[in-house]
């Protein structure tokens, strides 16, 4: 593997002793832009998330193990059997030669594996050791396991926002928060690494889905703080502002109208949907009476909207200068030029995979590695073990008391 030199996380190493994936996610995004990654591994099984798809009914069956592939590109996998003592004295090794610890281990099972911060800290001042978990270090629920569908859209409040009045709270797709909150843990490794750069100390930082589906949902919970709620949000037909409502195409498409500066941008909204005559309409002269008249206002304009399909809508909200999204669906990503123009698709070298998600975001000048083939469980433990200075009379003694695999 190249070491990609000129990449900004090239000639750190990354230990990724994590599983499943909001915290493995900082560790693929390291990867992606030169950073050396491995991935420590139970032997038999590995990360769960190598199964994932087909144990969980909500994730969409492939021919690729796309939920694998996309989480682990550019890792090497060593297997550790982090039970026995060998096991963990060769992790122990590990650590003390790298620059980043990653872990989402329940707080128990790390003090029960000696991989917890007390343990892994005095081995290397330099390491940032980066700690994932579901609620927080601290407090009584520090041990509750959490998930994204629990601590992140749960807990939070997003769930209970996303709902219509009189309808149950809403659902959400598998790892929704978990990807956002991966990104939120390399922030925090990142900004360690540049107090590293200035002290030459190593820090401890951390995150947890709790905390991040908090701050995604930033609005209502400060509101909140405040004592400040707003109650469920009314059915489509008698929304809060017609203006930032859903209105359907001709072509059944639904699209989300976001008209924030409603004094500024009525009128031209009005002539875009040839309708100038509703500028002065009394029923909708300001902001207050358009709220007062919501339930009216929308049945005009779902009328309006379902006589012309997207592609018209779309052309006129454009050149009217008024937004709108078109709320999309995951089938028409495959051919969104948009997509891959913003390098938010980009090609992969990975078998029955020609194209990945990239990291959400792009350095000038610096692109990161092209996606390759994840690795088999423990394919890279030898070589791993050699370059921490294992001789192979010792590696073939860490596999004969099954400390690696």
């Amino acid at each position: 593997m190249s070491d990609h030199a000129d990449l900004p996380f090239a000639g750190l190493t990354v230990l990724d002793v994590a599983s499943f994936i909001a915290a493995p996610v900082a560790a693929t995004v390291m990867a992606d832009y030169g950073a050396r990654v491995i991935k420590v591994e139970p032997p038999g099984t590995g990360d769960p998330n190598r199964s994932i798809m087909g144990t969980l009914a909500s994730y969409p069956k492939a021919v690729a193990n796309y939920p694998w592939e996309m989480d682990s590109r550019g890792k090497r996998s060593i297997a550790i059997d982090l039970k026995t003592a060998e096991g963990q004295a060769v992790l122990h090794r590990l650590a003390a030669q790298a620059d980043v610890f990653i872990t989402n281990y329940p707080l128990n099972v790390r003090d029960k594996l000696k991989i917890a911060y007390d343990d892994i800290a005095p081995l290397n001042p330099r390491l940032i050791y980066a700690s994932f978990t579901g609620y927080g270090e601290r407090g009584p629920d520090r041990d509750q396991l959490g998930f994204d569908s629990t601590a992140y859209f749960a807990r939070s409040g997003l769930l209970d926002c996303n709902r219509w009045e009189g309808q149950p709270p809403g659902a959400v797709m598998p790892a929704q928060g978990d990807r956002g909150s991966g990104m939120t843990l390399l922030a925090a490794v990142v900004t360690a690494l540049f107090q590293r750069s200035r002290t030459g100390k190593g820090a401890h930082v951390s995150s947890s889905l709790y905390a991040n589906g908090l701050w995604a949902n930033g609005v209502g919970a400060q509101a909140a703080l405040l004592g400040a709620f707003l109650p469920p949000r009314p059915p489509r037909d008698r929304p809060r502002n017609p203006l930032t409502n859903i209105y359907q195409s001709q072509d059944e498409r639904w699209m989300q109208l976001t008209i924030v500066r409603e004094d500024r941008q009525w009128p031209a909204f009005c002539r875009m949907i040839a309708r100038a005559d509703l500028e002065h309409d009394p029923r909708f002269a300001d902001a207050t009476s358009r709220r007062k008249n919501g339930a009216v206002l929308t049945a005009m304009l779902d009328e309006i909207f379902a006589a012309a399909p997207w592609d018209v809508w779309r052309k006129r909200f454009m050149e009217a200068g008024v937004p709108v999204g078109l709320i999309g669906k995951l089938q028409d990503l495959t051919a969104d030029e948009q997509a891959v123009a913003c390098d938010a698709v980009v090609e992969a070298d990975i078998p029955n995979m020609p194209k990945t998600l990239a990291a959400p975001f792009q350095i000038a000048g610096h692109a990161p590695r092209r996606p390759t083939q994840a690795p088999a469980l423990g394919a890279e433990t030898d070589a791993i073990l050699r370059e921490a200075g294992y001789s192979a009379d010792d590696i073939a003694r860490l596999r004969a008391g099954s400390a690696v695999a």
